[in-house]
């Protein structure tokens, strides 16, 4: 039989044994064999699970071959059926997860029954033997060893139910999931996922099998409600070649509820009030105090519209979130508000037993007001945003024989996103050449009120009218300069989309005394983002005063005001050109799991091809760059063939004792997160701003373009991103109930790009480091006719002209030791964890900007900026989301009072930061120019406890009264992170943000 690697998680595994054989002429010894290889389902494409083991006897009158093996369940419309082997192995691919009856039927008629759960991106393996009858005919039921393994596509990984879900304390969005996975770090970022043994950047997120992850960042894009969720699976390293993963950090997937035959519904009203939150602590650094009450409205309805055919799932889903913002100099402010629907359907069809389909539509829309407004600002610059989001899905499996499966999936992502100011001036259109209309400064944009100057030709007058006009009441009760007033000044509109289509087959077969099972796959994703950035009115006004300023034009009339504004909102409509943005990647893999005796052997390869597209360029094979200026053509940037992108995925297992094993595993990643389809198109000057001035009457005098990113050429024969990982590990059960799994594990990143200076390995001796290293001064520039590629499409470069190249000797190295442990009872369930690791380097993809926690460009941020950004400027030494301690354990116990009660708690070491100096560099901007080596400094460690009690009331015998009180952090722990690195700055080494405080979540449902 194979051996197979086990998932930690096991769902009640007693209590599904307990009785559930049934024995009608011969006796039947269940055996439930442990085994632990990293192998996968037959069908990751279609989001499923599986079933296999086999049937053994001692006696010799009964056959093992021609056993009928039949899976049903609740959340199947049709049972899946095969025959035994000749040895009495069988395979049930492509199940859907969910708790199963296996029915086996020997060729005399008998049959016998157990009860599994399958879990997402695991398989159950099942053994029974058949023994015979005693002499007296008595029926004697014998349960040995009961246990259920579980292999996943990794030897790292885990997947939780619904019922772990639901029982333990979590969040109410996709992110808050990321809290209960065990060897994971807490976090609590907005936007970047958490580290672990690589970037958060290369962290990729599914949702029912759809990249959710945001094109170009990799950052978690959607935010789909918990209420959904069935499943959860987490690989965290160890991977095969099935399922396409290239991620260099985690890869995360969920996959939704589906209807049944029988109908269910649900209704549940959840608050967060501000009243029942810890006071917030506030450090210098951290001022904000506003208390945010929060509501959850949520519904959902399920059943078959064809019995035993059709099913169907719909729900609903409503976040508010209000709090009162601060009184500015200017006044009271309004409301924060934000308000969200989210509609979620998914038909489940079965038209016979061998075809399965599903189809999902998930849309949700977002608008927030009053998101922001400065201290010294009238309320009318407040800022919010618009978000709507759009996933459909649609996959199938056909089981073509008992060996053979085929499944794939069809998945459109889109995510339009909007921030906006709150007060909006449609009317007001900016021209070249249009004048400023002084009576209404404050309807016209955002503007600047002006303080009063002592600058020799400062017409001080006309700033007083103005401050008198728009100014704000100080505390002696004079008007003030110095604030702002009208609208918040730009509109950005960023739409984020992505089509795939995947298909696989998986087929077994015998060779000799080998079993391959073989799995062939292809896959084909495009990315785009359509990015166009418009000015509100004038966008951003200021009063000169007819002072002089340095203009690319003569003029002889004083400037009085100028305003800055994008170059599309100019002269209307016709001038907007939207910046579109696309990647394509293509991924086949071929994978043989190889099964002989106690040993099973992974060989597997993902091959890729990635192409960059950008725009404002057009083929031109007579130019020396290769191509010529054409705004709004879209051109192929880059690409990365299948030869550039090999990535092996090897692996062996030995079950040592037939139950309990010994495992090792490479693999390869190539990540696919990257920016450069913008960062680096030529068209980025579509998105540039124009200065416009105005004399003392608001009459236009002359424009200038902004200083602005332009496109980038790239070096030649770059090598792919690439992440190499080395594994080895145990698992073994303690008994039936007690599961162990320990692993070493290390991780290497290496062949970073970023945007950098073309020259500067020739900056020579600089900063506290002492700037270039010698291994690199003698190799030049990185494209040494960057100069001539240029002037070949009309323009000029010098040497110091950015290019898209490797960043010479990046990379960072992960060691990992983990060891988790997995109980499960009758009525309870703990899993423990705990990870040491260190994670060191030069390459540090998370920290490139002053505030991280954001979408940040992917190779091409403030890294390799100039001196004292460089990697030998003190990056090196140990890396962001280097936490050498993480301890987390999460349970249930369900009391005999039909009440749950749950917990999540995690101790970590605190991260690491280092002290950041511009003037050890001779420049003002301290961003990333680190005046000590990186990670010199640690934060504070963090450890938090959150409980849940749930207590339901059986009104009727369908209808269901459930109560819940969720506290996270009990003991308010509000630890600090993400401390001041600058120097400078009055609050250096001080923390930015805190954990927040205890709160509580009080929810009631309705459940049918």
């Amino acid at each position: 039989m194979a051996t197979q690697s086990r998932n930690f998680i096991q769902q009640r595994i007693y209590s599904a044994m307990q009785g559930a054989w049934n024995n009608r002429a011969t006796t039947l010894s269940a055996v439930l064999l442990a085994s632990s290889l990293a192998g996968a389902p037959a069908a990751l494409a279609q989001q499923a699970g599986g079933i296999k083991g086999k049937v053994e006897t001692q006696a010799a009158d009964i056959a093992v071959s021609d056993v009928t093996v039949t899976a049903s369940s609740n959340v199947m419309p049709k049972p899946r059926t095969v025959k035994t082997k000749a040895d009495g192995s069988y395979v049930l691919p492509a199940l859907k997860p969910g708790r199963y009856t296996l029915t086996f039927t020997s060729s005399d008629g008998t049959v016998r029954q157990t009860q599994v759960d399958v879990l997402l991106d695991q398989t159950s393996n099942v053994d029974v033997a058949f023994e015979a009858a005693p002499v007296d005919s008595t029926e004697v039921i014998q349960i040995v060893g009961s246990r259920i393994s579980r292999e996943g596509d990794s030897s790292l990984t885990n997947s939780l139910g619904e019922d772990v879900i639901s029982r333990v304390p979590t969040g109410q969005d996709y992110r808050s999931l990321l809290a209960i996975i065990p060897g994971v770090q807490y976090s609590e970022n907005a936007t970047l996922g958490p580290s672990a043994g690589g970037s958060g950047r290369d962290n990729k997120y599914g949702f029912d099998g759809v990249d959710v992850s945001l094109p170009m960042y990799g950052n978690l894009a959607s935010e789909p409600s918990t209420q959904d969720v069935a499943y959860v699976s987490i690989d965290r390293g160890g991977a095969k070649a099935i399922g396409f993963n290239r991620a260099g950090g985690l890869s995360i997937n969920t996959l939704s509820k589906s209807g049944t035959n029988e109908f269910h519904a649900s209704v549940e009203y959840r608050i967060e009030p501000a009243s029942l939150s810890a006071d917030r602590d506030t450090t210098e650094s951290t001022t904000s105090t506003f208390e945010e009450d929060k509501t959850w409205m949520s519904a959902n309805v399920s059943g078959a519209l064809i019995e035993d055919e059709l099913y169907f799932y719909g729900s609903y889903f409503g976040p508010e979130i209000t709090r009162d913002n601060k009184e500015t100099a200017y006044g009271p402010t309004k409301e924060y508000e934000s308000d969200r629907d989210e509609y979620f359907g998914k038909l489940t069809w079965a038209p016979t037993e061998d075809l399965l389909f599903n189809v999902s539509y998930r849309t949700s829309d977002k608008e927030v007001v009053g998101d922001s407004v400065d201290s010294k600002a009238a309320d009318s610059t407040s800022e919010g945003s618009s978000v709507s989001q759009d996933i459909f899905t649609i996959d199938g499996s056909y089981i073509i024989d008992d060996y053979t499966t085929l499944t794939f999936q069809y998945s459109d992502f889109k995510n339009e996103n909007s921030s906006r100011p709150d007060t909006i001036y449609s009317s007001v259109t900016p021209t070249i050449g249009g004048s400023l209309d002084l009576n209404n400064l404050d309807q016209q944009g955002l503007f600047f009120v002006p303080t009063i100057r002592t600058d020799e030709g400062f017409d001080a007058q006309t700033a007083q009218v103005l401050i008198d006009t728009y100014g704000y009441l100080d505390d002696a009760g004079v008007i003030t300069g110095g604030g702002n007033i009208g609208g918040a000044s730009l509109i950005n509109n960023q739409d984020f989309s992505r089509q795939s289509f995947e298909v696989a087959l998986d087929h077994e077969m015998e060779l000799g005394n080998t079993v391959h099972n073989i799995h062939i796959g292809g896959q084909w994703k495009e990315s785009e983002e359509v990015l166009t950035r418009l000015s509100n009115g004038w966008g951003a006004i200021s009063y000169n005063g007819g002072l002089d300023v340095d203009t690319n034009f003569e003029t002889d009339e004083a400037i009085y005001y100028s305003a800055t504004v994008y170059s599309n909102s100019l002269n209307g409509e016709e001038n907007l050109n939207p910046l579109t943005s696309t990647s394509e990647v293509i991924n086949i893999e071929v994978n043989d799991t190889i099964e002989h005796g106690d040993f099973t052997y992974n060989v597997g390869f993902l091959f890729s091809n990635d192409t960059l597209y950008g725009q404002g360029l057009r083929e031109n094979s007579a130019n020396a760059s290769g191509y010529e200026v054409a705004p709004g053509n879209k051109y192929k940037m880059y690409e990365l063939d299948f030869m550039d992108m090999i990535q092996p995925r090897l692996g062996v297992t030995w079950a040592y004792n037939g139950r309990d094993t010994v495992f090792a595993n490479f693999a390869s990643y190539n990540p696919d997160t990257t920016s450069l389809a913008r960062a680096a198109s030529w068209d980025r000057n579509n998105q540039s701003t124009q200065v416009v001035y105005f004399d003392a009457d608001g009459a236009f005098i002359g424009n200038t373009e902004a200083n602005g990113s332009s496109g980038k050429l790239f070096q030649d024969d770059m090598d792919a991103r690439r992440t190499d990982e080395i594994t080895i590990g145990m698992t073994k059960y303690i008994s039936n109930e007690f599961f162990v799994r320990t692993h070493l594990r290390q991780r290497k990143a290496f062949h970073a790009w970023e945007d950098q200076p073309n020259n500067a390995r020739t900056y020579g001796d600089y900063g506290p480091f002492g700037g270039v290293p010698e291994n690199l001064r003698d190799k030049g520039l990185f494209i040494p006719d960057l100069a001539e590629q240029y002037a070949s499409m009309g323009l000029s470069a010098s040497d110091g002209s950015y290019v898209i190249a490797e960043l010479d000797g990046a990379e960072n190295t992960y060691y990992e030791w983990s060891i988790e442990g997995d109980y499960t009872g009758d009525n309870y369930y703990l899993n423990v964890s705990y990870v040491w690791s260190h994670y060191y380097g030069n390459y540090d993809q998370d920290i490139t900007s002053t505030a991280s926690d954001g979408n940040l460009f992917v190779g091409s941020s403030n890294l390799g900026d100039g001196p004292g950004r460089m990697l030998w400027d003190g990056k090196s030494g140990t890396l962001n989301g280097d936490r050498p301690h993480v301890l987390k354990a999460l349970g249930y116990y369900t009391t005999d009072w039909n009440a749950d009660i749950g917990f999540n708690f995690v101790f970590q070491s605190g991260d690491v930061w280092e002290a950041w100096d511009g003037g050890a560099y001779g420049y003002s901007s301290s961003t990333i120019r680190y005046s000590e080596p990186a990670g010199s400094r640690r934060e504070s460690s963090h450890w938090q406890l959150d409980l849940n009690y749930a207590q339901a009331f059986n009104l009727t015998e369908d209808l269901e009264l459930q109560f819940k009180a969720d506290v996270f952090n009990v003991f308010d722990r509000q630890t600090g992170y993400n401390y001041q690195p600058i120097v400078s700055s009055a609050t250096f080494g001080e923390a930015r943000n805190l954990i927040n405080p205890r709160r509580v979540q009080l929810s009631v449902s309705l459940n049918y």
